[in-house]
Formats: C-alpha cells, structure tokens, sequence
C-alpha cells in the first residue's frame, strides 16, 4: 500500500512566509496540491520577498499563492487578513503559524520592550491567529504552530522567546480539546536549531558545542521541518492533535 499526500482543493495560511521555514513551508504544502497564503508583517524587504516567492510558485500553478499582509500582534490586522482569505478563498483548512522573532538578553538586562515585543509576536501573535482562523476555518481543518527546543533546554538569555514557545505548545493542548468538537486538531512543533539565516548568526564555536548535543550531527533543515507541519494537516495525522512533535535529531541536552 503507497500514500501520498494531496492537499489538492485545500487552503492554507503560513505566518512569517517570508523566509527560512515559513517560506519553505509555503513551498511544501504548495507541492502537495494546496494554495498557500504567504502571511508577512510589511517590514523592510518581507512583502518583497513573500511576493518573490508567491510569484515563483504562481509560475508552477497558476492563482495558487497569494502574498498577505499583517503584524500577527496587531488584532486589527490579522482580523483584516482572515476577512480577505475569507472572501477570496471561501475559508480556511490549515493554519501555520510560525512568525516569530528573537530579542535575546539575560533576565537582568532585558528590557521591558523586549519582553512586550517577543511575547506580542510569538504568543499573542499565535493566539490572534488562531482566535481568529477559528471563525473561518473549516471543519476538519488543522492547525499547527512553531513551538521550539528552547521552550524545553532553557536556553541563555532566552527568556521572553522560552516563555513564549512554552506557551505556543501549551496552548495547543488547550485548543486541541477546544476545536475537537469540529473536527479541527491543533498541534506544535518543537524543531532544534535548523539551518536558516538566523542560525547562520550563530557563532562558530557555540554552533560546534550545540552540534555536540544532537546525536544526529548536524543542524536541521527547513525541509525537514516542513514535511513534518505538511505529515500533521495531511490525513495521515487524523488521530493525532494536542501534541508537541520534537524534531531535533535526538537533542536532549
């Protein structure tokens, strides 16, 4: 027996598509039959680069990815996003939610902004998202959301992005017995460190003792994450909701 997963007729939302895993989840779950909605915050170069990406996969499929824009912390935008996915595609199947951003700083020097910006983003963000993705969402759709290994390691100066992907995870179990009534799983992601231009700031030396932890030896790659955000909509994960799927090559610290 084969399977194969075709999301053919089905519409999905990615957060933060812009780039590294948001952009190669958009190209995952296009090749799989699905429109995709590249979400992106109009900051700096992302609306050009989601466009970019939304162009190149057009170019495969014709009207199959459109570029959408929203501060997922503003409340306002995010309900103007949904109300345009709403109108142009007659609702929602999947949302992804993985924008997110990083202000690392030890407790005692982090400043108050930088907990309120982190913590507005990465777990408001994923609430208004859901919040509102809920109402148009149809029923047997999925939702899954970034959490991260450092929810779990407690990384250094990692406060307010800790916490929030604590939250993101935990806020899945909560959602997953909330949206069962419809059929709806909700699930989180918890990827070690991948191979993305953020991780590529990582200095040499703390990414030659992190590679140390990971019995696999080496950093993820968006890919990899992506199929497994693709496995969790696809029906092959029709059981499965209310989890934390760790995908970080054996990490445990």
């Amino acid at each position: 027996m084969s399977h194969s997963i075709d999301l053919t007729g089905k519409v999905a939302l990615i957060t933060g598509a812009s780039q590294g895993i948001g952009a190669q989840m958009a190209r995952t779950f296009h090749a799989a039959g699905a429109t995709v909605v590249l979400n992106h915050p109009g900051i700096g170069s992302t609306g050009e680069d989601a466009q970019c990406i939304a162009d190149e996969l057009n170019a495969l499929r014709s009207g199959s990815a459109f570029a959408a824009v929203a501060n997922v912390a503003d409340t306002q935008a995010v309900q103007t996003m949904m109300a345009g996915i709403q109108q142009a595609h007659g609702g929602l199947d999947f949302l992804i939610n993985n924008a997110a951003i990083l202000r690392d700083r030890t407790i005692a020097k982090m400043s108050m902004d930088e907990w309120d910006a982190v913590i507005d983003v990465n777990l408001t963000g994923v609430f208004q998202c859901c919040k509102f993705a809920l109402e148009i969402m149809r029923d047997h759709g999925a939702i899954v959301s970034m959490g991260s290994i450092a929810a779990i390691q407690g990384f250094y100066g990692q406060a307010n992005y800790a916490a929030a992907k604590a939250g993101v995870q935990a806020m899945m179990r909560v959602l997953s017995r909330e949206a069962a009534r419809r059929n709806i799983r909700a699930n989180a992601i918890a990827p070690g460190v991948v191979d993305t231009a953020m991780a590529a700031t990582i200095p040499e030396n703390v990414r030659a003792e992190m590679i140390k932890n990971v019995p696999l030896g080496r950093f993820g790659t968006t890919e990899e994450i992506a199929n497994v955000a693709l496995f969790l909509c696809s029906p092959l994960a029709s059981y499965v909701t209310g989890q934390t799927i760790e995908v970080n090559g054996g990490w445990r610290g």
